[in-house]
């Protein structure tokens, strides 16, 4: 008999806010034309790359609000968790595309490096201004959501790093104008790269690790294991997986032995003592119980691979 349990104990999920994101996206549309248009009259190839990365940016913003409004539609017979991935794919995918947008733009500015160009600075300055303005207002629209949603952080980090490298540009068209350094094009390019290189690694390592059910790197299956077991009635937890279906939700399903032959009601007793202790040690919301007595089986380990 399996004792299924979705136990929040009063535990509310942050709401997230999908209009900032159409906002933002709609703001993004308006800087990556301007700044084509501009890179292509001023012969700025951090401007190029800018429009780029923004030109991704708008994609992963339209991909990030998509999987926004999914993960709220109501589970079915056919989706039994709804679509409560889908904003863990949008981040994994968005996390992806900063990586490879940034190789690009380091090929584009080694490559600028050693053939240094004139580059119109005025359209360079007024252009990046517009960049860290727009960037600038999506990035505090979206500063809340981005602490309680993975989907969320992967855009408000798209956008973050475009309003950095928006100010890059300033700088750099600054410094073209009034001391000539065309070089400063591509090393500002270089460096705006390795930005979103270190922030995509993070954000792809913890979107994969939620995608392949990992444990979460904050819990402790041993912890988890020693507090169940100072519960009176409890024998051995074990047959354990933990891991997050979304931001939101932490799951735990195990096989619990109990010390007695108790009854259904009584399991029930125990069963909410161990929710307790899972839910206000660990924060994990989510749990699926199987009772056990004494039950012959091929093994009785912490974690078992079938």
């Amino acid at each position: 008999m399996e004792h299924n349990h979705n136990h929040n104990h009063g535990h509310h999920h942050p709401t997230v806010e999908g209009k900032n994101l159409l906002f933002s996206i709609v703001l993004n549309i308006i800087i990556t034309v301007a700044q084509v248009i501009g890179g292509i009259l001023s012969g700025s190839l951090a401007l190029i790359s800018d429009a780029l990365h923004n030109f991704s940016d708008v994609l992963s913003l339209v991909f990030s609000y998509v999987a926004h409004q999914l993960s709220r539609k109501k589970a079915s017979v056919n989706q039994t968790f709804g679509y409560k991935r889908a904003e863990l794919i949008a981040a994994f995918v968005n996390a992806m595309t900063l990586i490879i947008v940034a190789l690009f733009l380091v090929y584009g500015a080694i490559e600028r490096f050693f053939n240094p160009q004139h580059i119109e600075s005025g359209l360079v300055i007024w252009l990046s201004i517009l960049g860290i303005v727009m960037n600038g207002l999506s990035v505090v629209l979206l500063k809340n959501d981005a602490d309680k949603n993975l989907n969320m952080k992967s855009a408000y980090l798209h956008l973050f790093t475009d309003m950095l490298a928006s100010v890059a540009v300033l700088v750099g068209g600054l410094l073209m104008k009034y001391f000539q350094w065309f070089w400063v094009d591509s090393v500002l390019t270089l460096l705006i790269a390795i930005y979103l290189i270190v922030v995509g690694f993070d954000l792809l390592k913890k979107s994969t690790q939620m995608l392949m059910l990992f444990t979460p790197d904050h819990l402790d299956i041993n912890e988890i294991i020693s507090e169940v077991h100072k519960i009176s009635g409890v024998n051995k937890l074990h047959h354990i997986h933990v891991w997050y279906l979304n931001d939101d939700e932490l799951h735990l399903e195990a096989h619990l032995d109990c010390s007695e032959d108790i009854k259904i009601s009584e399991f029930n007793v125990l069963l909410d003592k161990v929710e307790q202790v899972l839910f206000e040690k660990f924060d994990i919301n989510h749990i699926n119980i199987q009772p056990e007595y004494k039950k012959e089986e091929d093994s009785k380990d912490f974690i078992v691979q079938d």
